[in-house]
C-alpha cells in the first residue's frame, strides 16, 4: 500500500479519541487481509492512517493489559498481574495536568472500577457478564440503564435457562432492543458526550472552554463473550465462510500441563457464559465464530458513527483517533477458550492511528507492544514522556520515519482463578521465533513463526533448537533483570 503524508490541520494540541475494544483478535480487519469480516469503517481508518500489523499485548487478560497501556509499564513493574489487582494512577493524569478535558465512556477495567486514574469524569460500563460470586459487586451505567427500562441483563444467570446453553459455546443472538446492546449503548453515550462537550446538540453551544482539547477514551465491552450480536447484523453472517480453528490432536497432546489444565478449567466452568467443550463439532465452532465476527461488525459500525459525529462537529481534522484492543480470543484455536494463553490469537491485536501529521495508508510490520500507544498519545499531545516508562513512542513511525520496531515483544500473566496451573507464564518473541515459559515447570513452548505460523509444532524439546531456546531464555532473564534494576521499578513502587 502506498504511504502518503496526511495533512496537518488546526490546533497544535489535537483532540484524542482512544477506542479500545475488548478481546478483539488481530485478524479481524478486512483491509489488513482478513476479508471474512465486514469492517468498512476500520478499513477507512487503515486507509487514512497507520496500521501496526504485529502488535502484542503485555498480558493476555483485561486489567494487566490495560494497566500496562495506561502506565507504560510491564505488569511485573506496575504490580497489576491479573484482573482485580488494584491500580489508581495513569498517564491520563499528565494529560489532565496539561489542560486536556479527560473523559472515559465504557470499559477501562480499573480496580476499583470507578477510580479516577486522571479522568475528570467516568461513565463506566464493565464486562457484559459479571454474574460470578468471585467478582466484586458493582452497578455500572449500563446496569442502571437496563434497570430503569425494566430489562433483565442477559448474563450467564439469565442465559443458563436456555435449552441450548450448553451447546452454544457462548454464542447467542441479542434479544433486547438493539440500542440497549452494550456496544451500541457505549457508542451512543460517547457520541452524546461529544455533543454536550464539543457542541452541536440542538439548543446548546457545548461546554468546552474555547481552545481546550479533549481526551475521550471509549471502551467497548465487545466482542468479549457472551458473543451476542443483534439479529440484523448476525443475519449478514448466516452463510459466511469463516476461517476455522487451528487445532489438531497432536497440538493438544503436546501442550504443557499448565495449558491442559487451563482447557479443563474452561470445560468445568462457564466463564463469561461460555460453556467450553472438549470436542465441539465443526458447526458449533463455525457458529461461534460467526457470532464473534458479527460482534466485530457491530463495533465497526460504532467506530463509523463516532467518526461521523467528530466530522459533524467540525473537529475530525484536529483529532487523533487511536484504535486497539486489550487482547484477543482463541475461539477454539489450540482447543482454548478466550485468552490466558500466549498464542497469537490471544496476544496479538489491531493497532490503528489516524489524525493530524500521521502518514496515511501506511502498514508498519515492526514488532510493537500495545502499551507503546501510551507514550505515543503523550507525544502527540505535546506532553513530555517520562524517562522511566518501559513503553516507547511510535510517533517516528507515524511520521513515516525509518522505524525498525522492537527487537523483542514480551507478555506475561500470573496465576489467577482461571490460569491455575502456573504461578507465572511469560512470552518473548523476536522477528521469527516465540518462546513461552512457566516459572514452576521445565515445560515450555518454542515456535518458528515463519515455518509454523499457526503455532502447532513446538520445538521446545528439539535438540537442534537447544541453542535458540537457551538464547531466548537468556533474553527473558535479562529483560526481567534490567526492568527490576531500572528507574521504572522505583517509580512504580511509589505510584501504587
Amino acid at each position: 500500500m502506498t504511504a502518503t503524508p496526511a495533512a496537518t490541520h488546526g490546533a497544535q494540541r489535537p483532540n484524542i479519541v482512544f477506542v479500545i475494544t475488548d478481546q478483539q483478535r488481530f485478524d479481524t480487519i478486512a483491509a489488513l487481509g482478513h476479508d471474512h469480516v465486514d469492517t468498512p469503517n476500520l478499513d477507512r481508518l487503515v486507509a487514512e492512517g497507520t496500521a501496526f500489523t504485529r502488535t502484542y499485548v503485555t498480558a493476555p487478560s483485561c486489567a494487566p493489559s490495560r494497566a500496562s497501556l495506561f502506565t507504560g509499564l510491564y505488569p511485573h513493574t506496575s504490580g497489576v498481574l491479573r484482573n482485580d489487582d488494584p491500580w489508581h494512577h495513569s498517564w491520563v493524569e499528565r494529560l489532565a495536568d496539561a489542560g486536556y478535558r479527560c473523559a472515559n465512556v465504557g470499559k477501562m477495567h480499573t480496580y476499583p472500577y470507578e477510580t479516577s486514574v486522571g479522568f475528570h469524569e467516568r461513565h463506566v460500563v464493565e464486562n457484559k457478564d459479571r454474574a460470578h460470586p468471585d467478582l466484586p459487586f458493582f452497578l455500572d451505567s449500563w446496569d442502571k440503564a437496563l434497570h430503569v427500562r425494566d430489562l433483565e441483563k442477559p448474563d450467564r444467570v439469565h442465559l443458563r435457562s436456555r435449552p441450548d446453553y450448553r451447546e452454544s459455546l457462548g454464542a447467542f443472538a441479542w434479544e433486547l432492543p438493539d440500542e440497549m446492546h452494550p456496544d451500541n449503548f457505549v457508542g451512543g453515550l460517547a457520541r452524546w458526550w461529544l455533543q454536550r462537550w464539543v457542541g452541536g446538540t440542538p439548543g446548546t453551544t457545548g461546554d468546552a472552554p474555547t481552545g481546550q482539547p479533549f481526551f475521550l477514551q471509549v471502551g467497548f465491552p465487545g466482542p468479549h463473550p457472551p458473543y451476542d450480536p443483534t439479529p440484523g447484523v448476525l443475519e449478514r453472517y448466516a452463510d459466511r465462510d469463516v476461517p476455522m480453528p487451528h487445532r489438531t490432536p497432536e497440538d493438544l497432546a503436546a501442550q504443557p500441563r499448565a495449558l491442559q489444565e487451563l482447557r479443563r478449567q474452561h470445560e468445568d466452568n462457564d466463564h463469561d457464559a461460555v460453556v467450553h467443550l472438549e470436542d465441539p463439532s465443526e458447526e458449533q465452532m463455525r457458529r461461534q465464530r460467526r457470532h464473534y465476527l458479527a460482534n466485530v461488525t457491530m463495533l465497526d459500525e460504532q467506530v463509523g458513527l463516532l467518526r461521523a459525529e467528530l466530522e459533524r462537529l467540525g473537529v475530525l481534522d484536529d483529532t487523533v483517533v487511536v484504535f486497539t484492543s486489550d487482547h484477543g480470543d482463541c475461539l477454539n484455536d489450540h482447543g482454548h477458550s478466550q485468552k490466558w494463553t500466549m498464542y497469537d490469537p490471544s496476544v496479538r491485536v489491531p493497532a490503528l492511528v489516524r489524525g493530524p501529521g500521521v502518514v496515511a495508508g501506511q502498514e508498519v510490520d515492526g514488532l510493537t507492544s500495545m502499551m507503546d500507544l501510551g507514550p505515543t498519545v503523550l507525544e502527540l499531545a505535546g506532553v513530555d514522556v517520562p524517562s522511566w516508562m518501559e513503553a516507547r513512542s511510535l510517533v517516528p513511525a507515524l511520521r513515516g520515519e525509518r522505524w525498525p520496531g522492537r527487537e523483542h515483544a514480551f507478555s506475561e500473566h500470573a496465576r489467577d482463578h482461571i490460569l491455575t496451573g502456573t504461578a507465572m507464564m511469560t512470552m518473548v518473541r523476536d522477528d521469527r521465533y516465540k518462546l513461552v515459559t512457566f516459572v514452576d515447570s521445565d515445560e515450555g513452548q518454542l515456535f518458528d513463526l515463519v515455518e509454523d505460523p499457526h503455532e502447532e509444532r513446538t520445538l521446545w524439546d528439539d535438540p537442534a533448537s537447544a541453542g535458540l531456546k537457551r538464547h531466548l531464555l537468556d533474553v527473558v532473564a535479562r529483560w526481567r533483570t534490567e526492568s527490576a534494576a531500572g528507574p521504572a521499578a522505583a517509580w512504580a513502587a511509589g505510584w501504587r
